[in-house]
Formats: C-alpha cells, sequence, structure tokens
C-alpha cells in the first residue's frame, strides 16, 4: 500500500468534523432566512443534495431526496422517478455510506451529541436494530405512499410527515418560532414529531448514531450501495498483524478486516487512524479487496 495514499486517508479521517461542518453549511446557505421565517424556493430546490436535509429548512439550498422521492411516489398519478432514483444509485456508486459519515446534517448533529460526556451505551447487542431501516424504507418511504391514497389518488409522505425529526428540528421549530401563525397551526402532530426528536436526541447522547442504525432509510440505502461503491475500505493482509485495533474503534460495530465493506461503515476513518501498522486505508476505483 503507497504511503502517500495511507497518509491522505489519515487526513480525511482526522478532519472529518470539519468536512461534515463544511458540508452541512453548503447544504443550507440561506441562512438569513432563519429570522426571516421563510423558506427559499428557487431553482436549487429542483436539485437534491445527498444527505438527509429537509426541505422546510429556512436554510436549505436544495431538496432531501427521501422527501422528493416520496413527493413523487405520493402523487395523484404516480410515477417512477427515474431523477431521484437515478441521483441516489449515483451517489451510492461514487461514495456509498461515506455521504453518512462525512456529508450529512443530520449525522453530523448525531455525532455531536455523542460528544457529551456521560457513560456511553454500546450498540452491538442491538445488531438485529440494524434491519428496522429497511423496512422503513420499503414500508414508508416506497410501499405506503403509493398504496395508501386518498379519493384524488394521492398518498402522505409518510416517513417525512410521520417519523423524520430533521422536519422538526430543522423546518417546523425554526419556521414557528419567528412566524406566530405557524406556531398557532402546530397541533398533536407536530407533538408527536418533537417526541420523536427529543427520544434521537437523547439516544444520541447515550448511544453513537442510533438514527443512523436503526432508522434512517437513506442509510440504509447507502447501505445497500456499499457493496459496489468506488469508494471503499481496504485491508493490506501482508501489513495487518490482527491486534483487532480497528474493530475496538468502530463505533458501527464492523470488523474491516473481515468484512471492509459492510454495509453499516459509514468510512468515518477511525480504523485507518487505528491501525499501528498502516494496513487500513480508503480506496477508490474498481478492484478486489484484498484477503487477510
Amino acid at each position: 500500500m503507497d504511503k502517500r495514499e495511507n497518509k491522505k486517508s489519515q487526513f480525511l479521517g482526522h478532519y472529518r468534523g470539519l468536512v461534515q461542518a463544511g458540508a452541512t453549511l453548503l447544504t443550507n446557505v440561506y441562512l438569513p432566512n432563519f429570522l426571516k421565517g421563510g423558506i427559499y424556493q428557487g431553482k436549487g430546490k429542483a436539485v437534491c443534495v445527498p444527505g438527509l436535509n429537509c426541505y422546510s429548512c429556512p436554510a436549505a439550498s436544495g431538496a432531501c431526496p427521501i422527501g422528493a422521492f416520496q413527493s413523487v411516489v405520493g402523487s395523484s398519478k404516480f410515477s417512477f422517478s427515474y431523477y431521484i432514483t437515478g441521483f441516489l444509485i449515483l451517489m451510492g456508486v461514487l461514495l456509498g455510506r461515506f455521504i453518512c459519515g462525512f456529508l450529512c446534517p443530520f449525522g453530523w448533529l448525531q455525532d455531536l451529541l455523542n460528544k457529551i460526556p456521560c457513560k456511553k451505551l454500546s450498540t452491538k447487542k442491538l445488531k438485529p436494530l440494524t434491519y428496522v431501516k429497511y423496512i422503513v424504507l420499503a414500508l414508508t418511504v416506497i410501499l405506503l405512499p403509493a398504496l395508501v391514497v386518498n379519493d384524488l389518488g394521492m398518498g402522505d409522505p409518510f416517513f417525512c410527515k410521520y417519523i423524520c425529526p430533521q422536519g422538526v428540528l430543522e423546518g417546523a421549530i425554526p419556521l414557528a418560532a419567528v412566524d406566530v401563525g405557524i406556531r398557532a397551526a402546530l397541533g398533536t402532530l407536530f407533538t408527536r414529531k418533537l417526541i420523536i426528536l427529543i427520544v434521537v436526541v437523547v439516544l444520541s447522547i447515550l448511544f453513537y448514531r442510533p438514527f443512523c442504525k436503526w432508522i434512517c432509510p437513506l442509510g440504509a440505502f447507502y447501505a445497500l450501495m456499499n457493496k459496489v461503491s468506488l469508494l471503499g475500505i481496504e485491508v493490506d493482509g501482508h501489513k495487518c498483524i490482527s491486534c483487532g485495533k480497528c474493530a475496538r474503534v468502530c463505533k458501527m460495530d464492523v470488523d474491516v478486516t473481515k468484512s471492509p465493506n459492510n454495509g453499516e461503515c459509514i468510512r468515518c476513518g477511525k480504523c485507518v487512524n487505528a491501525c499501528p501498522t498502516d494496513a487500513v486505508s480508503f480506496r477508490y476505483g474498481f478492484g478486489k479487496e484484498k484477503e487477510i
């Protein structure tokens, strides 16, 4: 493994927080809208951003791919969204769950919450819960919006409307804070979603990225793409000394020596920086991982 390539991998892992902050800012560039109580509705909203970022956020510069997909699936004239699906597949092939680890605003929020000092709980014994997000993806993002429709043939965006805590955090709360009319219109649905947000916040302090691991449908889709993603993790079997440090530092409960491109791997780079022999690195492009 080239030393320069390994240094690049370590550099990326070290400065992940700065990349996350920059990605969040680029995803939400219209900051003055927080004070105005309005939503940017320009041409940029026709373009999806890669991470989970609510369309209703006053500062949002693009559309959330989950919300955009649901708006098409739940429309009165159901049609398969080739643009949004193509965008998701493209992002998945190019980056996989690197998007979760580096480019998702809600992922960054969970990272920050988990830094709050307190006793942390392990999720290793809760691995079966990682399959829940695939159910959420299939049921609330695809099937229910398409099949459960009103008299006009329109379906609700079930995930965005009833589950997604990002919508409350980025959309409902800041808009209600500056608009009396919106505050007056808040009802039981807002209360239920606020409870979901509070639960996710508390769990994020105790566990590492519970929403990403167990609930997020966008994470589920990118997880499916991890195996074919051009960006992956490579383990040099000749350098690996089987010390287990990479597995111990992984907060997503992945052993990269056994499964370098596991669907739960968010490419955070912790395993790269922990390896004492530089056996673990990012790789980009087609190619088979080296066997241990």
